[in-house]
């Protein structure tokens, strides 16, 4: 059934846009993965971390394809109207992508683990929005789409918040540009 429904809505495919689509959100985050790689290997490593986080580079992968399927869900929104008809939903999808590029500075450059939770938080609800307003467009597409980043981002947030809790803070000064 999601299948067929994604290939009626790919039937015809405006690849440059959909490049477009999708590089939006991956070229975000591998930006800010590359601005913060450094402190993988330092700050990172010496903070206190629970049992369950994941091996560092499980997160590559996962976040490339999550990045490319909201790429995708996003190109699929589009192409109902732009933003002329789709305005409301692809606003609430950019307030939700730039919550998700500015967890990486606070949280790898800053240090800011208490800001890196707040935005978080703030993420989640952003992409159940999301979800919401994209289902309203694509159908249960949007679900297959955007529910595995929901997930991720629920335990996402679940490990900031508790490796928030378990470290002192002690801000960063984060270099201008």
């Amino acid at each position: 059934m999601v299948a067929h429904e994604l290939s009626g809505h790919l039937a015809t495919i405006n690849w440059k846009q959909l490049a477009v689509a999708l590089a939006i959100p991956l070229v975000g985050g591998i930006g800010g993965s590359l601005a913060t790689a450094n402190q993988i290997n330092t700050w990172y490593r010496g903070i206190n971390k629970p049992s369950w986080t994941p091996p560092n580079w499980l997160f590559g992968p996962v976040w490339t394809a999550l990045y490319a399927m909201m790429g995708l869900a996003s190109y699929l929104v589009w192409r109902q109207g732009g933003f002329e008809r789709q305005a409301v939903p692809l606003a609430v999808y950019g307030v939700q992508l730039v919550l998700n590029l500015l967890w990486t500075p606070l949280f790898f450059k800053a240090h800011r683990l208490d800001l890196a939770s707040a935005d978080i938080a703030g993420m989640l609800v952003a992409i159940v929005a999301t979800i919401c307003q994209f289902r309203r467009v694509i159908g249960d597409l949007a679900l297959m789409l955007l529910l595995p980043y929901l997930a991720w981002v629920s335990y996402a947030g679940a490990l900031t918040f508790w490796i928030w809790r378990h470290n002192p803070t002690r801000p960063t000064r984060v270099k201008a540009y």
